[in-house]
């Protein structure tokens, strides 16, 4: 468990997957990738396997949040695994609807 602040880059232990912090809830914060803890940008990746249920991989440039929208990651680097914030799936953040211009 870590404790997050904005522009903190974090990568997956066991795929490809890096994620930069856009928006951090306060306290520690277990953020999961391919079902292991993610480790800071600077840390050597552990190795092992993506475990088969959290491996709906990750998408270059999207951004991923959780159900309360308190925790938003960019994806910087795609990789098979999914992201999860405490065991629950991190979601695509949908586009804002623009208003109609009739």
């Amino acid at each position: 468990m870590a404790e997050l602040k904005a522009g903190t880059r974090m990568k997956s232990a066991v795929c490809a997957t890096e994620v930069m912090v856009i928006a951090a809830p306060a306290g520690e914060v277990d953020i999961t990738c391919g079902g292991a803890s993610m480790i800071g940008n600077a840390d050597s990746a552990e190795g092992g396997a993506v475990d088969a249920a959290h491996a709906e991989g990750t998408m270059l440039g999207k951004r991923y949040v959780d159900e309360s929208g308190d925790l938003e990651l960019l994806c910087v680097k795609p990789g098979e695994g999914s992201l999860a914030l405490a065991g629950a799936a991190l979601v695509l953040k949908e586009a804002k609807a623009l208003p109609s211009s009739d």
